[in-house]
């Protein structure tokens, strides 16, 4: 496989995935529908970044739209059958070929992918950091992020990106936000959420079980927790995300840019033959899904009853953040992805989802340290990058 769609700069610091627009550089969001589209302007986060002198060194490989696992289904980027599904912009990371990269977490693919990697990933609390430039599919829940192999770079990245943006109608109104990485959280209570902790692998449980350890010795409380409805977060997750990517994509009609049919007699079928031959099958199994809870039979019982999910759960997870600093979750139910059928995915990727549905669902930050998921309550991430940080000195 191929990590980077386009390199920009050799000497650049900083990846950004292909769903962040970069001024005058092909950005496709992995989809045949946009190929070959340059943006006329960059996306805010990598406009903050440039003004503080960091350089963009290229555009990173998606899966289209960032509806797969972890990047597997792009239309330029092929996987061996034989090989381990990764992430791009994570194992740039991960190699040093970048110290920082940015992407967009929509359904867990970000977090998927740097626990795959071995690297951290930071979805920030929703409306912190602008989404103006970026490929949109599901506004509601969709958080622009960083990928870094620690704590300490996150928080230099996030210090610049993060703060109101009067172009993203979706942006919080405070101008800059503070993320410690050094906070003292001795006495600190973490729970471990024990309906997902069964759902992982052997592997992934043991992985957990080291880090409470190393957070027990630095004088962090840790105990299981039961919570029996991440199973219902998830699927009104994907309700909503299928609903406002079924309305997002409509866009792409085969007129103003990207991917145009060549076989068409009318603007029907231009439509039509353009949209088929430039989403791929997992594009087009959520449109129909999406197209589906918001039909007018479906709508009360699907789309509607999907968000009144959304407030009552954001209402449990803030009288539970009462009395918890944070919560542990693993990020995926095993190590390691290995190739396969497209025809799947929808199927295995919700499956995947539970684990990461819900920072989603009430934009709740969410930090992927290796496979090991800290959640928050909002405006959380000092202490979430401080506990990873307790964790990444395991060998002290």
């Amino acid at each position: 496989m191929k990590y980077y769609a386009e390199i920009i700069n050799e000497k650049g610091t900083v990846a950004v995935d292909d769903t962040i627009l970069v001024k005058d550089t092909v950005s496709s969001a992995g989809s045949h529908i946009l190929e070959g589209y340059k943006p006329l302007f960059s996306a805010e986060a990598v406009e903050r970044l440039q003004q503080k002198g960091f350089d963009i060194k290229g555009k990173t490989h998606v899966g289209e739209f960032s509806l797969d696992l972890v990047g597997e289904f792009s239309y330029y980027n092929e996987y061996d059958e034989n090989e381990s599904l990764k992430g791009a912009a994570a194992q740039l990371v991960k190699s040093g070929d970048v110290k920082y990269a940015l992407g967009v977490d929509m359904n867990g693919s970000t977090r998927r992918a740097a626990a795959l990697s071995g690297v951290n990933f930071l979805k920030p609390t929703y409306g912190t950091v602008s989404r103006y430039g970026i490929i949109s599919c599901a506004a509601s829940g969709e958080q622009l992020g960083v990928y870094a192999n620690d704590a300490d770079s996150i928080s230099e990245i996030m210090s610049v990106i993060a703060g109101n943006d009067k172009k993203d109608g979706t942006s919080l109104l405070d101008t800059s936000y503070t993320y410690d990485t050094d906070l003292d959280l001795k006495g600190a209570k973490v729970g471990i959420v024990k309906e997902l902790l069964d759902k992982a692998c052997d592997s992934v449980k043991s992985e957990i079980l080291a880090y409470t350890l190393s957070l027990k010795a630095k004088g962090v409380i840790v105990e299981e927790v039961s919570l029996d409805f991440f199973d219902t977060v998830n699927t009104a997750w994907q309700i909503l995300m299928c609903a406002e990517t079924c309305n997002n994509v409509s866009r792409y009609d085969g007129v103003k840019y990207g991917h145009r049919s060549e076989n068409y007699r009318n603007i029907d079928e231009l439509y039509v033959n353009s949209r088929s031959e430039g989403f791929n099958f997992l594009t087009k199994t959520t449109i129909l899904y999406g197209s589906d809870v918001l039909s007018k039979t479906r709508y009360a019982d699907c789309y509607d009853k999907a968000l009144r999910i959304r407030r009552v759960v954001a209402e449990k997870m803030a009288e539970l953040f009462e009395s918890y600093d944070a919560l542990i979750t693993p990020v995926c139910s095993k190590n390691e992805y290995k190739a396969y059928d497209i025809k799947d995915a929808f199927t295995k990727v919700y499956e995947e989802s539970v684990f990461t549905a819900i920072a989603n669902l009430i934009g709740i930050p969410a930090l992927a340290s290796s496979n090991v998921q800290l959640l928050g309550k909002h405006f959380s991430e000092s202490t979430l990058l401080s506990l990873s940080k307790m964790g990444e000195r395991k060998g002290e």
